[in-house]
């Protein structure tokens, strides 16, 4: 069987690659495919953003397609960052840039009031038209200033409460078994490997 993933982003690819090392599935992403257009992510939610970008590219392609999306929502903020998260200080934001944009707008924001969660989606097309969504959710704290130099985006400012750690400072190995990506791809292999 040969899935898709709908990503340019290379460090992406390879994360999911390993994920589905044991399954006997061969995983490609949209480099592969020659020339396709981009897909514009304008749904309100990640849902419906995992969902077009998926559905869009299995039809295109005639492969079936894994999508997502992802992002920051924090409590404090009415759930920004949310959809926006890669683009929150504007396009072609850094991290950084994005990151201190976070902190400025939660500087009044008392520590007791910091909540936020991580969110993935996963959508799984088929060429069909036939689609699944895989869900994980991450709950943690927004520290006032960074921590740690491992992961990216956020993951330097969110402290996960059971560790007492950012995801920037937990090994590999457990970020990526609890993080909202960890847990919809266990969701999606568990599929998988349902209907395979």
């Amino acid at each position: 069987m040969e899935l898709l993933v709908a990503t340019r982003n290379n460090g992406k690819l390879k994360e999911i690659q390993r994920l589905l090392a044991d399954t006997g599935i061969a995983v490609k992403g949209l480099d592969e495919c020659g020339e396709l257009p981009d897909v514009v992510e304008d749904g309100e939610t990640f849902a419906a953003n995992a969902h077009k970008k998926a559905a869009t590219m299995a039809h295109l392609t005639g492969y079936m397609t894994l999508a997502d999306d992802s992002g920051l929502a924090v409590e404090a903020l009415a759930g920004q960052p949310g959809i926006y998260s890669a683009r929150y200080a504007g396009d072609g934001a850094s991290d950084a840039d994005n990151n201190r944009k976070l902190l400025e707008d939660m500087v009044d924001v008392p520590f007791n009031q910091r909540q936020a969660a991580f969110h993935c989606v996963l959508a799984l097309c088929t060429p069909e038209g036939d689609c699944q969504l895989f869900e994980g959710r991450l709950d943690g704290v927004i520290l006032e200033q960074a921590r740690g130099d491992g992961g990216f985006g956020y993951d330097p400012l969110f402290m996960v409460p059971e560790y007492g750690r950012t995801l920037a400072e937990l090994p590999l190995e457990i970020k990526n078994r609890i993080s909202h990506r960890g847990q919809a791809f266990k969701r999606f292999v568990e599929y998988l490997q349902h209907i395979h």
